[in-house]
């Protein structure tokens, strides 16, 4: 059975507040995955919800702590967040507009670890993000006559 907020934020030993428990219904129930802190912050100024940047700040950094939330640094642009559901996946980061995908594949998973064998290492973790131009005719930041 899924647990609810509240039941999230008591088991990472955080209390419910509002701000946490809006901040922590973007990532349950958005569409986009990634989100900045900036994101975060537009996004509840929209719903009409009064919290502030710094209060954003803290509560993200607060979810990272608790294992809530995962941070990604990636290159050309500031940090994401996204849900910590425990499953690996690469990235995909479009250097134009800063659209992540994510993706797991079996192929580079089993490669990556047969490079990391015949080199006398055992894999205990990695991250693959892999940087690249949108091709989507969506992206805000398309090259012009792409």
């Amino acid at each position: 059975m899924e647990k609810s907020q509240p039941e999230h934020l008591k088991s990472a030993g955080l209390k419910s507040t509002l701000p946490r428990l809006k901040i922590l219904d973007l990532f349950t129930s958005g569409q986009d995955r990634h989100k900045s802190a900036e994101d975060v912050y537009k996004q509840l100024l929209a719903s009409g919800d009064d919290v502030g940047l710094a209060t954003v700040y803290r509560v993200l950094t607060q979810f990272e702590h608790a294992g809530l939330l995962v941070r990604h640094y990636f290159e050309g642009g500031k940090s994401v967040f996204e849900l910590n559901e425990g499953k690996h996946h690469d990235h995909i980061v479009c250097l134009q507009c800063g659209h992540v995908e994510e993706f797991y594949d079996t192929t580079i998973e089993s490669r990556q670890k047969k490079v990391a064998a015949e080199l006398g290492f055992a894999v205990h973790d990695h991250s693959l993000h892999i940087y690249a131009d949108c091709t989507k005719t969506k992206c805000p930041h398309k090259p012009k006559g792409a």
